[in-house]
């Protein structure tokens, strides 16, 4: 009899899972805990027998009941702490569950409940998750990293808490965002979980709200800035290379702007990392572009495009734009002239005082001006963007010139959580007559027109873009991510918009595919990087998506069924 035919006739040919862990500590234990779905033999082999209810259910009946449990919840804040609560007792139940209906639980451990969940992070902390270094373990990160239980990690999150969402500094209490992140990498990428770390950089905080909470979970003083700061985040880049290799992929989120640029421009090209407030969300944004000149029937370079907001999100946007119109054959200067920003003091214009390096290059020739209003009827724009947290900024009197200046006005508004969105669908799409083209960073409700005609507001949600790219990343081991990775993600996303899609009103596929996207964007991303000699992945798989849909993570229960077999009887014997 050979090797694991034994074990696998018994538990119907599921993958065998070994562990050395026995008792409580495998019920403990969120990677290998099942709960009730342990068969007999398993809990008799792993000395769990009598530790659980005499009772046998399939992970489907335990899906079942935690939708039941979902349903009973009246706050999306408890159905939050529900299933952040399962991830920490049964992960695969927990992914089991979010991949269910990734449409229904993606706005509870993500945008828009993600950022209520953060600001109320010290009620709803039950257990930590994740590595939280501050600013006075300098000197000793490379020991804390070996704290961690996981010796292979091949994606990291991290943030320092000061750019929460639309919601501002909340420190060490924004650790909700990488958990939240991670989580989408699994949920829609299907990069394994225990191969991901979320990681909290605490150096304080300057919101005085959260220094007075006694709730509070970090630090309690001011922001550490300076020399100081830079050489924590230097010994966290280097610690983390030197333990997981230079593949591991770490993603910069919720850095606020002094900061995100900076230190994007600094490791890009020493280290596999990106930034995902300006590259994910500026990819996504161009993605749901691309899809938007399917309806308007022109060339990206045709249009006149004014950004609400010029910080990460607005100039990540941007500068992407010009790329996409650079492919179309238009020049960058010609297409720097197409763009237009707006930020908390007016039109950026040449000769306006204290504008940094990165807002300059959108500073055109342009009389000074401050109200929206007044200069969305001066520049006349056929796109409007919105990035700039400021909720209702799109007022009625703007969708109605947006939508008297163009036939098919494109209005995105992209900020979180919801409260922050500069418009809703339903203004939107009332103001222009239902011609606005429209996009939003959170999600709206499908709106019916007067004429009976129902749209579906499509979200422009980085969970399109981060799952994919850090599929596709890690499965080539990619050293560096540059631009073109992120335009190669927005059009693989444009492409899997259907004319069906677009007639509702949607300009992104329904969230329903989202695995199906990543897939797509994760092999696309591969078949370049081996292209252009950047993979290190050698040799280089015969089938690129079959390779990597073997490195998919499967959310269906192992068995923990000893791998037993017996050999010749002969052999067996005993001799005396």
């Amino acid at each position: 009899m050979q090797a694991g035919k034994a074990a696998g006739s018994r538990d119907a040919g599921r993958p065998l899972q070994a562990t050395m862990k026995r008792g409580y500590d495998v019920l403990r234990d969120p990677h290998l805990n099942k709960g009730m779905a342990f068969t007999l033999e398993e809990r008799q082999q792993l000395n769990i027998h009598g530790l659980l209810p005499p009772c046998f259910v399939s992970q489907d009946a335990q899906v079942y009941s935690i939708l039941k449990n979902f349903e009973r919840l009246t706050s999306d804040l408890d159905r939050y702490i529900l299933l952040m609560s399962l991830q920490d007792r049964n992960e695969k139940l927990f992914y089991k569950v979010l991949t269910s209906d990734i449409e229904r639980f993606m706005p509870i451990v993500y945008t828009p409940t993600v950022g209520l969940a953060c600001q109320q992070y010290g009620l709803a902390f039950r257990r930590p998750r994740g590595l939280f270094i501050t600013i006075h373990d300098q000197g000793h990160i490379a020991t804390m990293l070996k704290s961690w239980p996981e010796n292979i990690i091949k994606a990291v999150v991290v943030t320092d808490g000061e750019r929460i969402l639309g919601l501002g500094d909340l420190g060490c209490y924004g650790m909700g965002i990488p958990v939240g992140k991670l989580a989408l990498y699994t949920a829609c990428g299907g990069v394994k979980p225990h191969e991901c770390l979320p990681v909290m950089l605490d150096v304080g905080t300057d919101n005085e709200a959260l220094l007075k909470d006694p709730l509070y979970i970090g630090l309690r003083h001011k922001r550490i800035r300076g020399q100081a700061y830079d050489d924590l985040l230097d010994e966290f880049m280097e610690a983390v290379t030197s333990r997981y290799g230079m593949n591991c992929l770490i993603q910069f989120e919720d850095f606020a702007n002094a900061n995100a640029f900076r230190l994007l421009h600094k490791y890009r090209n020493k280290y596999c990392t990106f930034n995902d407030d300006i590259q994910g969300t500026a990819s996504v944004a161009v993605a749901g572009l691309l899809a938007a000149l399917r309806i308007t029937k022109n060339r990206l370079s045709d249009h006149t495009v004014l950004f609400q907001g010029a910080g990460e999100a607005a100039l990540g946007i941007a500068n992407l734009i010009i790329m996409a119109m650079e492919k179309e054959g238009v020049s960058k200067d010609a297409a720097i002239k197409r763009i237009w920003m707006v930020d908390s003091k007016g039109l950026i214009v040449k000769g306006r005082a204290s504008l940094t390096s990165e807002k300059q290059r959108f500073a055109h020739e342009h009389g000074e001006m401050k109200n929206l209003e007044d200069i969305v009827k001066d520049i006349k724009p056929s796109v409007l963007i919105g990035v700039a947290a400021i909720g209702g900024a799109f007022t009625q009197q703007i969708l109605q010139d947006m939508a008297a200046l163009n036939k098919r006005p494109i209005i995105f508004a992209l900020s979180n959580p919801t409260s922050k969105a500069e418009c809703t669908a339903e203004q939107c799409y009332k103001y222009t007559e239902g011609r606005g083209i429209f996009a939003s960073g959170s999600p709206f409700d499908p709106v019916t027109l007067p004429s009976g005609q129902t749209l579906y507001p499509g979200q422009g949600n980085n969970s399109y873009v981060f799952p994919g790219v850090a599929l596709g990343v890690i499965s080539c081991g990619l050293k560096h991510i540059g631009e073109d990775v992120f335009l190669t993600t927005a059009e693989v996303i444009a492409q899997q918009v259907s004319e069906e899609n677009l007639q509702e009103g949607r300009l992104y596929p329904p969230l329903v595919t989202i695995q199906h996207v990543s897939l797509k964007i994760a092999v696309r991303i591969a078949e370049e990087a081996y292209r252009n000699n950047t993979a290190s992945t050698y040799p280089q798989p015969k089938d690129l998506e079959a390779f990597i849909r073997s490195q998919v993570y499967s959310t269906d229960y192992s068995s923990f069924v000893a791998d037993s077999y017996t050999w010749p009887e002969e052999a067996m014997k005993v001799k005396l």
